[in-house]
């Protein structure tokens, strides 16, 4: 019997999901509109019912072992999304009971920066680390820290939000009710922010002039840079002077072998990387210089949400298992 998992990664916009094995083969992937349903009891009955169609495709020699879901504001300990502010359904969701209860198998449900640190240990570039940082780089920015080999959850389920820490707190306002969290600054939102900022201080000609804000993207800015434009190639050395002041920051907490840097916008390469890099550098603790790698991460396509969902799923099995032979 091959056992398999489905992964689930819910957006704001879209929820991607799929069938996935131990060695991380997606054996079925698709998505829904998150948008289209204005209540949650009828999105719960659109998402079971295309996870039960996903299951049909395969043969009869595949077991489902569990379910993993990766969403915004989602406690690992309670397997409830939390109030979350991307998602139009307010309150306290209870999504994991949900599944549990309609397809008999465990499910489990974090935020999903941290489904991407799990994903990134079994399936990515931490295959052999036991302590790395994970940094989600999309509409805001979500951090996962896996530390000797456990994700951090801490006491409430909720550990890791760097993105809601404090660049300035007369700064940007943000959804969280907050100003100045540094999702405002570096995410995909946070960059365009800031090229707009810099348009109204530079005098100098840019491509990115006659761009509305909801036009504008992130891929819109990195090919602007790479063709030199003066702008763009600002609001990359200051979002990653940004980020890197906070990474040095972070690294004083769990003293991590490494940070992965995941998401729309660190596929902008070294225009991120570089300046990230050398302003980490330039404020870590003497300690630590040259001892902690920025990398991208090795789930850089399409199906990474939804590898990083289902592995949630692996290591809770695997975790089990060595419980149980602890006790023997």
């Amino acid at each position: 019997m091959k056992e398999f998992t489905a992964g689930v990664d819910i957006g704001g916009t879209n929820t991607k999901f799929g069938l996935v094995d131990r060695e991380g083969t997606v054996l079925f992937q698709g998505t829904i509109r998150t948008t289209d349903y204005a209540e949650f009891e009828d999105y719960f009955k659109a998402m079971a019912e295309a996870v039960r169609n996903s299951l049909r495709t395969l043969n009869s020699d595949h077991k489902l072992v569990g379910i993993g879901i990766g969403a915004a504001n989602g406690n690992y300990y309670t397997g409830n999304i939390e109030r979350a502010t991307n998602l139009k359904w307010k309150g306290v969701l209870p999504l994991a009971k949900l599944f549990t209860d309609e397809f008999h198998v465990p499910c489990i449900l974090t935020n999903d920066a941290n489904a991407a640190a799990v994903g990134e240990m079994i399936y990515g570039n931490a295959r052999n680390m036991k302590d790395f940082v994970v940094i989600t780089l999309g509409t805001g920015l979500g951090s996962g820290f896996v530390c000797n080999g456990i994700l951090l959850n801490g006491h409430h389920g909720i550990a890791g939000e760097l993105g809601h820490t404090s660049v300035n707190p007369t700064g940007r306002f943000c959804n969280c009710g907050k100003r100045g969290c540094l999702e405002t600054y570096v995410s995909a939102t946070g960059i365009k922010r800031t090229v707009y900022k810099l348009l109204a201080d530079h005098l100098e000609n840019s491509e990115l002039r006659g761009i509305s804000f909801d036009n504008l993207n992130t891929k819109m800015i990195t090919e602007a840079a790479h063709r030199g434009d003066i702008v763009a190639r600002a609001a990359f050395e200051y979002t990653g002077r940004i980020l890197g002041m906070k990474l040095a920051e972070t690294v004083v907490h769990t003293d991590p072998e490494a940070i992965f840097l995941f998401g729309g916008l660190s596929q902008a390469g070294d225009l991120i990387f570089k300046p990230t890099i050398r302003h980490m550098e330039e404020n870590l603790m003497p300690l630590f210089r040259g001892k902690v790698k920025v990398l991208p991460s090795g789930l850089q396509n399409q199906a990474a949400p939804i590898l990083g969902a289902s592995s949630l799923v692996w290591d809770y099995l695997d975790k089990k298992v060595q419980l149980k032979l602890e006790m023997v």
